[in-house]
């Protein structure tokens, strides 16, 4: 069966807030072997609208609680977590032996920071990036562009505000979209 070469694929995933971990999740259903995961932050009650964790986990580092949600979805996805804040000292040598890497951060500027990172230190990976998913509604505008090595999903457009916020179903589907094409690049690279 094809899904079966996924069992030994690794993914990166550069943040797991509600991008980060709603694709974690996703591709945990679906077999990925190895999950590399990193994230310095903590689960907050603003978090639980749109993020893959529960009121239990709150106070909790978010790469603790999305191991255990990974494990609680698919106990053979090895977890590879990582409690740092990402840097462009850090991002090739944690991220060196993935097949894909998921960008999933919320400030631009670090999202800017990976992808030049990634793109310039190691241009043979794929990074799937996530921009423009705040507010509800408008499903026909979210999409996925390419450049290359470089998928953005979104609608490339709507920024977080007090009158857009981030929402459970706008994130989940372009995290599900990310989720969605990290599977198309490794079938397809497989199939070569």
């Amino acid at each position: 069966m094809l899904l079966e070469s996924l069992k030994g694929k690794t993914v990166g995933i550069a943040g797991c807030g509600g991008l980060g971990s709603n694709c974690a999740i996703a591709l945990a259903r679906i077999g990925i072997g190895k999950l590399i995961i990193a994230d310095f932050d903590i689960i907050v009650q603003s978090n639980l609208n749109r993020q893959y964790f529960f009121i239990d986990q709150l106070g909790m580092y978010k790469v603790d609680a999305l191991q255990t949600n990974i494990k609680r979805v698919n106990t053979d996805v090895i977890v590879e977590k990582h409690c740092l804040k990402l840097s462009t000292d850090n991002i090739t040598q944690l991220f060196k032996n993935c097949d894909v890497i998921v960008e999933a951060f919320d400030l631009a500027e670090m999202k800017k920071m990976l992808i030049e990172t990634v793109l310039t230190e190691m241009p043979e990976k794929f990074i799937i990036s996530g921009s423009g998913m705040a507010g509800w509604g408008n499903n026909n505008t979210i999409k996925t562009i390419n450049y290359e090595k470089l998928y953005i999903c979104g609608d490339l457009t709507t920024e977080i505000s007090e009158n857009t916020p981030p929402l459970a179903p706008r994130v989940g589907i372009v995290a599900n979209m990310q989720a969605n094409q990290v599977v198309e690049i490794l079938l397809n690279k497989q199939n070569q």
